[in-house]
C-alpha cells in the first residue's frame, strides 16, 4: 500500500494544476458511456467538479492510513445515497476518471500509474459500496425551516426540523443540505450549530456574501414552512470523551457553527476541563454569534470566550486576526485543539499550534468557504 500511496501522490501532481480540465473530461465522457446518469446531477454543473476533485484528494492523502481510508470512504459511500448513486455506477465512473486522469497527465503519465489508480479505486469503490449497504438510514431527510434570523445583509442561523426519521448527529459534524424548491440536487456542507436532541432539530449558520447558490438561498430566500433535504452526517471534528486536556476551540465567521455545538455537548457533562473558545471576525458586527456564548460563560465557570476582531479598530476587545490573538494567549501544548473557519484562517491557526508542538492527533478542524 505504501508504494501505490506513493504513486497515486505523485502521478496526482501531474494533473493538480489542471483541475477544470480534468473535471471536464471526467463528466464529458461519464455521461458519454451512460447518458441516464446526467439527471443525478443539477443542469448547472458549475462547482461540481471542485467537489469531485476534493473527495479525490482526500482519498489519496489517506490511503497510506488504512482506518482513516476506510472511515472517509465508507461515510463517502453512505452520502452518496443522496444522489442515487447504484453499485453498478461505480465502474462506469472508474473508466470515467481513469481516462480523465491519463489525458490530463498526457506524456507524464504511464503504467506504474495506471496500475496504481486501478488498484486504489478498486479498493475506494469497494469501500464506498460497503458502506452504502451497511447504512439503514433514509438516503437523505426532508426537514421542516423552523425558524430563520439574519444578521446583516450576508448572515443567518436558521433552525429546521428533521421529519419522518430521527436524525442522529455528533456534535462538531456537517451535513449535506440541500435547497430542492430553488436549487435541486445541489447539495452544500453545512456544519450543525447545535448538539444532538430527541427532537432531530438542527441548526445551521450560513454567509453569503455572493450569489452562492444554495447559501444565497439560505440566507435570503428561505422562510420558515418551507422544506429541504438533509444527507447523512458526517466529520470527525467531535469531542475525544475519554481525554483529561483542556481544551481550545478557535472560530472564524460562521465556523463558529461547530465550535457552538461542542460548546453545547461539553455543557452536559464537563466539570473538570478548562474550555477556552477564541471567535473572531472582521468587524464587531460580524461577531453575530457572540451574546449566545456569553450566555453560556455565565452559566458554565469552565468555559472562556475571547472575542477579537481584525478591521475595526473600536472593538472594544483583542484586536488582529484570531490566530494572532490564539499565539498571544499561547502555549496550548497540553490541550485538545478544535478549529472551524475559512481555509486561511484554519492554516494560519494550524502554524500557531504547530510552533506550540500540540501532538497532531490532540488536532481537529473543519474549513468553510463562501459557497
Amino acid at each position: 500500500m505504501d508504494n501505490i500511496a506513493r504513486l497515486l501522490k505523485e502521478s496526482w501532481t501531474l494533473v493538480e494544476d489542471d483541475r477544470v480540465r480534468l473535471s471536464g473530461h471526467f463528466y464529458a465522457r461519464l455521461f458519454l458511456l451512460d447518458p441516464a446518469l446526467r439527471q443525478l446531477f443539477p443542469v448547472q454543473m458549475t462547482g461540481q467538479g471542485d467537489r469531485l476533485l476534493e473527495a479525490i484528494v482526500a482519498a489519496i492523502h489517506t490511503v497510506d492510513d488504512p482506518e482513516s481510508f476506510d472511515e472517509f470512504l465508507r461515510a463517502l459511500g453512505r452520502d452518496h445515497r443522496k444522489y442515487h448513486v447504484d453499485e453498478e455506477h461505480y465502474a462506469t465512473m472508474g473508466v470515467a476518471l481513469l481516462d480523465a486522469l491519463r489525458s490530463t497527465a498526457g506524456d507524464g503519465w504511464n503504467l506504474e500509474y495506471d496500475q496504481a489508480w486501478r488498484e486504489a479505486y478498486a479498493a475506494i469503490a469497494a469501500l464506498m459500496v460497503a458502506g452504502a449497504a451497511a447504512d439503514d438510514d433514509p438516503p437523505f431527510w426532508h426537514a421542516e425551516v423552523l425558524t430563520h434570523e439574519r444578521y446583516g445583509p450576508d448572515t443567518a442561523v436558521l433552525t429546521c426540523r428533521a421529519l419522518q426519521h430521527p436524525l442522529r448527529w455528533q456534535a462538531g459534524q456537517y451535513v449535506s443540505l440541500e435547497v430542492p424548491r430553488y436549487h435541486p440536487r445541489v447539495w452544500r456542507n453545512y456544519s450543525v450549530a447545535n448538539a444532538p436532541n430527541d427532537d432531530s432539530v438542527l441548526e445551521f449558520h450560513v454567509r453569503s456574501p455572493g450569489a452562492g447558490w444554495v447559501s444565497g438561498a439560505l440566507v435570503r430566500r428561505v422562510r420558515p414552512g418551507d422544506l429541504l433535504r438533509l444527507a447523512a452526517p458526517m466529520g470527525s471534528m467531535t469531542l475525544d470523551r475519554t481525554s483529561e486536556r483542556d481544551i481550545l476551540c478557535v472560530a472564524g465567521g460562521v465556523g463558529l457553527a461547530p465550535i457552538k455545538a461542542l460548546v453545547e455537548e461539553l455543557a452536559t457533562f464537563n466539570r473538570t476541563r478548562w474550555v477556552h473558545v477564541f471567535y473572531g471576525a472582521r468587524q464587531a458586527a460580524d461577531l453575530y454569534g457572540l451574546a449566545g456564548l456569553q450566555e453560556l460563560v455565565a452559566v458554565h465557570p469552565w468555559l472562556s470566550v475571547t472575542p477579537s476582531c481584525s478591521e475595526d479598530p473600536d472593538f472594544d476587545g483583542e484586536q488582529g486576526d484570531v490566530p494572532d490573538v490564539v499565539a498571544r494567549y499561547g502555549p496550548w501544548t497540553t490541550h485538545d485543539c478544535y478549529v472551524s473557519g475559512a481555509a486561511r484562517m484554519v492554516r494560519s491557526t494550524l502554524r500557531v499550534l504547530a510552533a506550540d508542538d500540540v501532538p497532531p492527533p490532540h488536532i481537529r478542524y473543519d474549513t468553510f468557504g463562501d459557497l
